[in-house]
């Protein structure tokens, strides 16, 4: 009986893992970095996407993940700090609320999007609240969080912290234009500081320039993210007796938020790619750097592609080989360069309400299978809207 249901699971799961090209550092030989795994090229809604992921912490808190199917795409890169608690939840239920609020309001639009990244926030809230006597700096624990859903033609982007998304836009000449579609949520930036200052007019201490960085509460640098439950409620106070998150005076209101920033737009025929990346990637890669490496080199393993470059950048900083940094152990390894997540999402808009088969796969990023996507609750809405060219 055991024997038989292992053929027919084995039956079923080879259709899917004809998709799951994926794997650690394929070229082999002397180039393999065991901390680096990538998926060359899958198909979406509207086109192709390659993903990659490299490690440099002890634990990676880099979590992503690309949702795909024949009605909509959805892909998210969620850049933890302090452990991966925080984004390995985002991974696990922010998908599934937006898709739970698209079926209730009948269509996805930046309101329902706001709304699934406000429910992951009061679910991720409340794991803190139900698991801190166990696990007391989980208060400690955030992501930040980028988003992008295609659906009908339109894309939208909804960002928290400062990871990045970055379109690029075939210019007049044909070349490409990189387009920052996202703002940082980074106390670096004086926008950010002006921000904070002018909602906190009474804490002369919201913003503080640290050993040449500005932090907020001397703390921390992103000024929005889910989780960092101990910024943003009283409740979730840490023992002032560990110095790293001990803050000078009690907490009067949060100093961090959970509201993302939003932006949509049709999708247009000069609109090639995006990219979203955490910010490990942008540390060492201008915007137009990484446009124009995406528009002149192969689709398949592009994302690989910027990964390594991104790498080989780090090495040469710290005026070392990257032959010589992939010996690093993970771990070691951040103090060369931070996790770094790269998804690569092609737009293919001759694809838009086409009846090119696509399969509903659910693909994480650093996890070597796939399983099926649900994107069910959009089947009604699509039948009763027309598509958008």
């Amino acid at each position: 009986m055991f024997s038989w249901l292992a053929r027919m699971a084995a039956a079923c799961w080879r259709p899917v893992r004809r998709y799951a090209r994926m794997s650690k550092d394929e070229e082999g030989g002397d180039n393999d970095d065991a901390l680096l795994w990538s998926r060359d090229i899958g198909k979406h809604s509207v086109g192709e996407y390659s993903i990659a992921v490299v490690q440099a912490n002890e634990n990676l808190e880099d979590h992503s993940q690309v949702e795909a199917g024949p009605h909509a795409t959805f892909v998210g890169v969620y850049d933890g700090h302090g452990g991966a608690d925080a984004s390995r939840f985002i991974s696990n239920h922010l998908f599934l609320h937006l898709m739970r609020l698209a079926r209730e309001n009948g269509n996805i639009s930046e309101d329902v999007l706001k709304g699934a990244f406000l429910a992951t926030e009061d679910g991720f809230l409340a794991h803190v609240r139900r698991t801190r006597q166990i696990k007391p700096l989980i208060a400690a624990i955030g992501s930040c969080c980028l988003v992008g859903v295609i659906w009908r033609g339109t894309l939208y982007v909804a960002n928290l912290g400062d990871s990045r998304a970055v379109m690029g836009c075939l210019g007049r000449s044909n070349n490409i234009i990189a387009e920052q579609l996202t703002s940082d949520h980074n106390a670096s930036m004086e926008e950010v500081r002006q921000e904070l200052r002018s909602m906190h007019p009474d804490d002369s201490h919201i913003v503080i320039l640290k050993h040449g960085v500005w932090r907020i509460k001397g703390i921390i640098q992103v000024s929005r993210s889910i989780g960092d439950a101990y910024l943003k409620k009283p409740e979730f106070t840490i023992d002032p007796s560990i110095p790293r998150f001990r803050l000078s005076e009690p907490l009067r209101r949060p100093v961090l938020s959970a509201e993302p920033s939003i932006y949509s737009r049709v999708l247009r025929a000069q609109d090639k790619f995006f990219i979203l990346a955490s910010d490990g990637l942008w540390e060492h890669l201008t915007n137009q750097q990484a446009v124009d490496i995406v528009y002149n080199y192969p689709r398949a393993g592009i994302a690989r592609r910027l990964v390594r470059t991104a790498l080989q950048e780090a090495a040469r900083k710290r005026e070392m080989r990257y032959a010589d940094l992939k010996k690093v152990d993970k771990g070691i390894r951040r103090f060369f360069h931070d996790d770094i997540t790269v998804i690569v999402v092609f737009i293919d808009l001759d694809m838009v309400g086409s009846s090119v088969d696509i399969p509903e796969l659910s693909v994480r990023g650093f996890v070597d299978a796939v399983g099926p996507s649900d994107f069910s609750d959009l089947e009604g809405i699509n039948g009763n809207a027309s598509a958008v060219a």
